[in-house]
């Protein structure tokens, strides 16, 4: 927070108060708080193990070199590694991911509410995208070749797909612990639970309720 002075005619002084947020998590208070899944403790994020009790194990996880699953109607599948398979990730502010494509596979529009994501591509070839926000609503693709890097700011609808001939990975990594999920724009809005009214969604998409039933007994 920062105080501003501007002196105005007849010796009058105007104060302007300017708050700056922090948009990402906290800096951490001690060399680490390992994850206690279970303690009863409610906390903004997860309570901290006994330090005496800490292992290296907390620290660790093995995996990444295997392949996702990917049998399934996008032919894509991701292995996370956040402060549940890493318990030493709590209150750190990061986690990732390996990202595997089948032949034509889709990692489908969708969001980090929370999180800043950057690609790196380590097999194939990637066709990565992002939407900027309101009122330009600009399309931002790039092809990816194996070694390269791409940034998803933060909270904006982004996608990958595969365009190679074979199989393609990639890993992913966050600028937080807990990204808020991953909200498929698709998904959530034909597959709500209970439903977005028909006609609701028929006015926002500007076509007949019939199209919105259809599309919507997809998901």
């Amino acid at each position: 927070m920062a105080l501003h002075f501007v002196k105005l005619g007849g010796g009058i002084l105007l104060a302007t108060l300017l708050i700056v947020a922090s948009a990402s998590d906290p800096s951490p208070l001690q060399d680490f708080c390992v994850a206690d899944p279970t303690s009863p403790v409610v906390v903004n994020g997860l309570a901290c193990k006994d330090p005496n009790l800490v292992r290296a194990s907390d620290f660790f996880f093995s995996g990444l070199h295997l392949r996702a699953n990917t049998t399934n109607s996008f032919g894509a599948g991701a292995t996370p590694v956040t402060a549940a398979q890493i318990p030493a990730l709590n209150t750190l502010g990061i986690s990732m991911g390996r990202v595997d494509f089948a032949p034509q596979g889709l990692s489908p529009p969708h969001i980090h509410p929370r999180a800043t994501e950057i690609l790196i591509v380590l097999d194939g070839r990637i066709e990565a995208g992002f939407i900027t926000s309101n009122p330009e609503n600009r399309l931002v693709t790039k092809v990816l070749e194996k070694g390269d890097v791409f940034v998803f700011p933060e909270g904006l609808i982004h996608f990958q797909r595969n365009i190679g001939n074979g199989n393609a990975v990639a890993v992913a990594y966050f600028s937080n612990q807990n990204i808020g999920g991953i909200i498929f724009v698709a998904n959530d809005v034909f597959g709500s639970n209970p439903a977005i009214p028909a006609d609701v969604l028929a006015k926002a998409f500007q076509v007949d309720q019939n199209i919105i039933s259809k599309i919507a007994s997809k998901f």
